[in-house]
């Protein structure tokens, strides 16, 4: 399996906001929100950071019960598959791809969809994947069943859901693997 990471190439990849400190965090989000007032990033609400920081504490809780290795506080976000969506969060955007190979499976989970409105109280339309966390084989299955959303909602006319969101809680094979982009 084939897991992309997408990112603005003037700060590079693998920068997430949850590795900063609340303040810190906040001032990157305004940042953006004043330089790249077009970008997809530069239009997330006021409460995004204490929202990703809470939806994160529920990825690594539902992880954990599933026997999940977590290394780091806060996964590295990559999707599965190639998602052009994507590529409009990003004012000059490039995308590195990593093989599962190169990645301990025990430290990968799966949102089917983007783990913020997977998780979202806002979300309820009774879909078997919503609040729901997948590893690696239980992800194939769903896709499996369902198909990427990237191929049947490119435009998210038909819910939320635009990419399978996979996260990695640990930086072995991240920054050693044979990333190509």
């Amino acid at each position: 399996m084939l897991l992309y990471h997408y990112f603005d190439k003037k700060t590079g990849p693998f920068r997430n906001l949850s590795d900063l400190s609340e303040e810190e965090a906040r001032k990157v989000l305004l940042t953006i929100k004043s330089e790249k007032p077009e970008t997809m990033c530069a239009k997330r609400q006021d409460s995004y950071i204490a929202d990703r920081r809470r939806f994160e504490e529920i990825l690594r809780n539902e992880f954990l019960k599933k026997g999940g290795i977590i290394e780091r506080k806060a996964p590295h976000y990559l999707v599965v598959g190639e998602c052009p969506w994507l590529q409009s969060w990003f004012e000059d955007c490039d995308h590195i791809v990593i093989d599962t190979d190169d990645l301990d499976l025990r430290t990968v989970s799966f949102t089917y969809g983007d783990s913020h409105p997977t998780f979202s109280d806002r979300v309820n339309d009774g879909k078997e994947y919503r609040k729901k966390i997948y590893t690696y084989d239980e992800i194939i299955g769903v896709i499996g069943r369902y198909g990427l959303p990237q191929d049947w909602n490119p435009d998210g006319k038909y819910g939320p859901e635009r990419y399978v969101e996979a996260h990695v809680w640990s930086d072995r094979g991240i920054f050693s693997s044979g990333c190509t982009s």
